[in-house]
């Protein structure tokens, strides 16, 4: 076996699990990001499977990641599909009342199943999955500022 795994962080090339890949990164970024990066695009016309709309979804967590599940409470997420000229149906869901937002993250998902995906790889993925690691990094950094190395001097025997 030849090469290296890859990391966690690395895009999947194709399939399902490059789309879940897309659809995250999209949904995670920051509106004013993702509104940035399509700027200077030539978008499509679409038209609503589904408009966008608002409503609530039940957060669940675990104890310690692998024990029972219980409801941690509501979020409010903000949903659309949309189909552009070429064929292709974009989905999105987003965190918050953003409607804007899940429709730029539908058009996105719409035109990544086209012919343009290399072309919105380029101009939008990669820029906003190197904002979204700037932004942790810059987290993790703010968070080993704080951290506290609690440490036991042995003394001799008495």
């Amino acid at each position: 076996m030849s090469g290296s795994a890859p990391s966690p962080s690395d895009p999947p090339e194709t399939g399902q699990a490059a789309r879940q890949h897309w659809m995250s990164l999209l949904a995670k970024a920051r509106p004013e990001r993702l509104a940035a990066a399509l700027e200077g695009l030539d978008l499509p016309t679409h038209d609503w499977a589904r408009a966008p709309e608002t409503g609530a979804v039940m957060v669940r967590g675990r104890m310690g990641g692998s024990g029972a599940p219980f409801n941690l409470g509501e979020m409010t997420v903000t949903r659309c599909a949309l189909r552009i000229v070429s064929g292709e149906v974009g989905h999105a869901y987003v965190q918050g009342r953003d409607k804007a937002h899940a429709t730029r993250a539908a058009l996105v998902d719409a035109l990544m199943q086209g012919p343009r995906a290399d072309e919105l790889r380029a101009a939008v993925l990669e820029p906003l999955a190197a904002a979204a690691a700037a932004d942790s990094a810059a987290r993790a950094g703010k968070a080993a500022a704080t951290k506290v190395d609690f440490f036991t001097m042995v003394r001799g025997e008495d």
